[in-house]
């Protein structure tokens, strides 16, 4: 598909997001295919969807991998990112909107905001990332389009601002009011809804039209003083006026403009991507870019074409057998065969194989210019998370943060000579998902492969037979704890000895300290008045010896929210101390203390919410029970059940299977990771 160079205010960067069944890939191939960028409606039930395009993802229904695409529309460029919505594959969303500047949020009508609908929209948040909603699957029995906006606004604490009407709902859902331009639009089903058919409001609607339009004006009033002016003073108000308003308050993130449809039924399709060009922001609508150079001085950038290059690599993905980089580029341009730098790592290189992508097939380019999102061919010792600069103008962003696992599963090849065929694969796998970490049992021998969930860990299993063909057996999941301490202990360590006819002496006194849940470790050193001078390369010493004792307690699992104080470094009696004889004493003085400072081992909890029929409420919560979680709340709103409460993760596995047994397969469930903690 030929390519029309547009400036920035013609781009959008936007991403797909939504709980998992809730719609969102069944909207992208929509998209695609309305766009002109597929000339056939692909189904994601038919294990034919384009964006889905992994083996793991046809055959299971769900995507996996984020997607990235680019369409035309109106003579706007739109790159379009379908992301996960399982919470196994949360970070591929956080990658992706850590470089989008807008997204389209899908709910499923019927249940509203379900919980990885809101893990997702949390994120956007902590991102800044403007959003519209769209309520799909307004054609399916209990679909509600009131209700779903009551949940954004209650449980997101969101301003969705309907500029829409559904024309009918369940089986009557025949179309949409449009609120800005006051008509109704219906979609043509012998041209699978390509063609849009506008025509007067029905009259059993207008009533209801005309006042949510004037709820639609209020609501902007709130928001726009322009808006808010001409409101009070009786003014008319154009559409251009009240589109200009909400797009205004949708950048400011004031707003979130609400949409209705049916993707599966091909309705209400072309007014979002009208929407995503309306409301969602170009490339420069959105601040400078902020980062900093070598010395760590702030640099701000501004977003064109004009700027040097400043670009982010978000995604590393083997494809064809070739290691691509994905990469949003925010500033200046990038050409094929140039000299950049990667400032992350201080490493220039030169650009290899530019490509702009459509999910799994390639177009080659010979440049990339700032607001698009294009691939190249790996260059070495390149990472998630590297920036991308221009050789004279180096910038370094902000990294993309990835999660710690919570789940591991030895696994070991099918025949001895495979072992090394699967560790370079488990190095290619690790490159690309930086939530999946493998490691070597050091008493064992075993390869530990540690990730984000059951199905997170039997993706890559998968991977590694398909993709690699290493055949693996893998043993039972185990869950990845943490350990902390309970209260303060004081610590002693001391190493003494003779080396090649020279005395090492190291003496070292530490006083450790829990600290609140989630806030990680620390290390100082704060030694009392009455100690004598110490040479600053061993107070050195004793804080490395202090954050490798800090690794690890006395159960052997990683250690967290711990304070470690440096109180006293002894001297020997001719008053020398050594700096490597201080390290070790400071490592054995840490693991002391910890023994006495009441150490707890923390599990992984989640977040379990069960959707069940009432009927079944009492066997939901005993079975919770048994499992030592707690329930929280029971939610009947909203036409459904809801169970809420949190389980140790060791007692979730296999919960799919009893959930099916107790409810005669009509309850489904959700898992999200809480906190590492103790169960109360």
């Amino acid at each position: 598909m030929a390519v029309r160079r547009t400036t920035l205010q013609r781009s959008r960067n936007i991403g797909i997001m939504a709980h998992i069944d809730a719609g969102k890939t069944t909207v992208s191939e929509r998209i695609l295919f309305y766009s002109g960028r597929t000339h056939r409606m692909a189904e994601v039930h038919d294990g034919l969807a384009t964006m889905d395009w992994m083996a793991q993802e046809r055959e299971r229904g769900i995507t996996i991998s984020s997607a990235v695409s680019q369409v035309q529309w109106k003579n706007h460029e739109i790159y379009l990112i379908d992301t996960p919505g399982h919470v196994d594959f949360t970070v591929e969303v956080e990658r992706s909107l850590r470089v989008l500047d807008g997204v389209v949020a899908v709910f499923d009508a019927v249940s509203g905001v379900e919980p990885q609908s809101e893990t997702v929209w949390y994120q956007a948040d902590r991102h800044r990332v403007p959003r519209l909603g769209f309520a799909n699957k307004m054609d399916r029995v209990g679909a509600s389009f009131d209700r779903c906006l009551d949940d954004v606004r209650t449980l997101l604490g969101a301003h969705p601002i309907a500029v829409q009407l559904p024309i009918g709902s369940e089986q009557h859902f025949a179309g949409v009011v449009d609120l800005m331009e006051m008509e109704a639009l219906y979609f043509e089903e012998k041209d699978q809804g390509a063609t849009i058919v506008r025509g007067e409001i029905p009259e059993a609607l207008q009533g209801e039209a005309s006042a949510a339009r004037e709820r639609m004006i209020e609501a902007l009033a709130d928001v726009d003083d322009e808006v808010a002016l001409a409101y009070l003073e009786a003014l008319p108000l154009s559409t251009s006026v009240l589109k200009a308003a909400l797009r205004r308050a949708t950048i400011a993130l004031q707003a979130v403009p609400f949409l209705c449809g049916s993707g599966l039924r091909n309705k209400g399709i072309q007014p979002l991507i009208d929407a995503v060009v309306d409301y969602l922001p170009a490339p420069d609508d959105l601040p400078p870019l902020r980062g900093h150079d070598f010395t760590g001085a702030e640099v701000v950038r501004e977003r064109s074409v004009e700027s040097a290059l400043a670009a982010l690599a978000f995604k590393i993905q083997v494809l064809d057998g070739r290691k691509l980089v994905f990469f949003r580029i925010y500033s200046g341009e990038m050409r094929d065969g140039e000299s950049v730098l990667n400032a992350t790592q201080n490493q220039s290189f030169r650009v290899k194989n530019l490509f702009r992508m459509h999910a799994n097939r390639s177009e080659r380019i010979t440049v990339a210019r700032a607001g698009e999102i294009v691939a190249m061919v790996k260059a070495r010792a390149m990472v998630t998370g590297d920036t991308i600069c221009a050789v004279d103008a180096p910038i370094i962003l902000e990294r993309i943060e990835a999660r710690a696992p919570v789940i591991s599963v030895a696994i070991e090849p099918e025949t001895v000579r495979e072992r090394e065929k699967l560790t370079e694969a488990l190095a290619t796998l690790t490159e690309e998902d930086p939530t999946l970490v493998v490691e070597e049992d050091s008493e064992t021998g075993e390869l530990l492969m540690r990730g984000m969930g059951e199905l997170h860990l039997e993706i890559v299993c998968d991977r590694l037979q398909l993709d690699f063909g290493v055949a693996v057996r893998r043993g039972n999941p185990n869950v990845v704890c943490r350990e902390t301490v309970t209260q303060s202990a004081t610590g002693r360590g001391t190493f003494s000895r003779e080396v090649d006819a020279e005395r090492l002496y190291g003496e070292v006194e530490v006083v450790v300290r829990p600290r609140g849940r989630g806030a990680g470790n620390h290390c100082e050193v704060d030694l009392v008045s009455s100690q004598p001078f110490v040479k600053p390369e061993v107070i050195d010493a004793a804080l490395e010896g202090v954050r490798d004792g800090m690794l690890f307690g006395p159960g052997g699992e990683e250690m967290t929210d711990v304070e470690v104080v440096v109180r006293a470094i002894g001297v020997d009696a001719k008053g020398g101390c050594s700096a490597i004889a201080t390290r070790v004493a400071a490592g054995e003085a840490v693991r002391n203390a910890y023994r006495q400072a009441g150490p707890v081992v923390l599990e992984p909890l989640m977040t379990v919410d069960v959707v069940v029929a009432e009927e079944h409420i009492g066997d939901i919560i005993s079975d919770f029970a048994s499992r030592r979680g707690v329930v929280e709340a029971v939610d009947t709103s909203n036409l459904r059940t809801v169970v809420h409460g949190v389980v140790p993760l060791r007692n979730m596995f296999g919960y799919a299977m009893r959930l099916r047994s107790m409810t005669h397969g009509r309850g489904a469930f959700s898992m999200k990771f809480k906190s590492f903690d103790q169960l109360s």
